[in-house]
């Protein structure tokens, strides 16, 4: 009688569970086509997997505003920034590659979900990702 096959892990980096608020936005070539909010699952520094109000399309850039359990100074609250790529989505779970990332400060006092920024942060970092990518290739 033959066993199951061992699954084969294929992640390089060890992802930690972690459940944190976040807000997300997607964008697909230079349009932003969704934002939204959700909760991460897991944390790695190569990749993120969460939960997300819609089914998000492989490939399209992301970016991953996460609440950061830490305080700054014992006392400013800090959001952790990442900018990647979706890998796969279906049922409201995604998960996404973490190309770049930045920890920023955030207020002090509780606020509703802002509406998503319009500053293209998100369209810049793409057309220098592709860039990249090409210049590699």
């Amino acid at each position: 009688m033959k066993s199951a096959p061992e699954s084969i892990e294929r992640r390089t980096k060890i992802r930690f569970p972690m459940q944190r608020e976040l807000r997300y936005k997607v964008l697909e070539g230079e349009t932003l086509i969704a934002s939204g909010t959700g909760k991460t699952s897991n944390m790695s520094s190569g990749g993120i997997a969460f939960t997300a109000d819609c089914s998000l399309a492989a490939g399209a850039f992301v970016e991953l505003s996460i609440s950061w359990p830490v305080l700054l100074d014992n006392g400013c609250p800090m959001r952790l920034i990442v900018f990647g790529r979706v890998l796969r989505s279906g049922l409201r779970r995604s998960a996404c590659t973490v190309e770049k990332y930045e920890f920023r400060t955030q207020a002090r006092t509780l606020q509703f979900a802002a509406p998503a920024r319009h500053d293209s942060m998100l369209q810049r970092w793409a057309k220098e990702y592709v860039k990249a990518q090409q210049a590699s290739a």
